[in-house]
């Protein structure tokens, strides 16, 4: 999930992703790939790209989440467990 990714990135990550959402990116990689992506992430975007990555594990509880900038979504860890925080929403609002 991005917030803003720079024109250049966006387009490379579609080459291995598909982005059932703007600003949403989703694929099966290898770990290996999947390795390289997440480096050239951190590499290729600033801070105020914003974004976070799923990734899976190996190591229960089976994913990791990496963060660069600010985001939209709010991170927490419970015992070691990292966590996203929704907003629960009351349906009347909607």
């Amino acid at each position: 999930m991005t917030n803003n990714l720079p024109d250049a990135v966006r387009g490379r990550l579609k080459l291995w992703f598909i982005e059932p959402k703007p600003n949403v990116f989703v694929s099966g990689i290898k770990d290996a790939l999947a390795d390289k992506v997440v480096q050239y992430l951190f590499e290729s975007c600033g801070s105020s790209s914003g974004f976070l990555i799923f990734k899976s594990d190996r190591k229960p509880p089976g994913f990791q989440i990496l963060s660069k900038g600010q985001t939209s979504k709010q991170m927490t860890s419970i015992t070691g467990l990292q966590l996203i925080i929704e907003t629960i929403r009351n349906p009347q609002d909607v």
